[in-house]
């Protein structure tokens, strides 16, 4: 089996954010037939056609579609802010898919893990991430769902998880992945 590469991209801009250790954690659980690169977000200038009308296309731009372009599949992790997708999560995607009819989304496999201090797992912005998935004709893995409610006692200082039955399940999760993935690129 080819490897596969995996663009996973964070929706939340802090070092030491739960998105980004559940990010790792999947990373470090992953079937060796996916190679999981993380691609920046936080720092990409927000969508606006002008710039491009103009000939003035800014590098972030240029470089997260090429990151993106090169990945055989997407894996979305990232927090809820207020019931929804944060906003540079949400910007990465718009950006990706500019200009229209080159998206660097369209057709690559993808999966979403959604996370929250509090219980409810980031459900809003999981299926807030898959509705825009749709639009932009990408495959997002229907199951299993992954929704991480509690998120802030799964780790020790030095940002491992320590929550067993969750890397267990983000285990399971991962080789489900692999599997999609597999099949959508076949």
């Amino acid at each position: 089996m080819e490897r596969k590469k995996i663009a996973v991209l964070i929706g939340s801009a802090r070092k030491e954010s739960f998105s980004r250790k559940v990010a790792r954690t999947l990373m470090s659980v992953a079937p060796d037939s996916l190679e999981m690169v993380i691609v920046e977000v936080d720092q990409i200038p927000f969508y606006n056609q002008d710039l491009e009308d103009a000939g003035a296309t800014p590098p972030a731009w240029l470089v997260l579609r090429e990151q993106v372009r090169a990945c055989d599949g997407l894996l979305f992790v990232t927090p809820e802010y207020n019931r929804g997708l944060p906003a540079m999560l949400k910007n990465a995607v718009d950006v990706g898919s500019r200009p229209p009819g080159k998206s660097v989304w369209s057709g690559k496999p993808a999966a979403v893990v959604s996370i929250s201090p509090g219980p409810l797992g980031g459900f809003g912005a999981n299926h807030s991430l898959r509705q825009s998935l749709v639009s932009l004709n990408v495959p997002c893995m229907q199951q299993p769902e992954a929704y991480l409610g509690n998120v802030a006692g799964m780790f020790d200082a030095g940002g491992n998880m320590t929550a067993d039955s969750t890397r267990e399940f983000l285990t399971k999760f991962a080789a489900s992945f692999a599997r999609w993935v597999e099949r959508q690129t076949a």
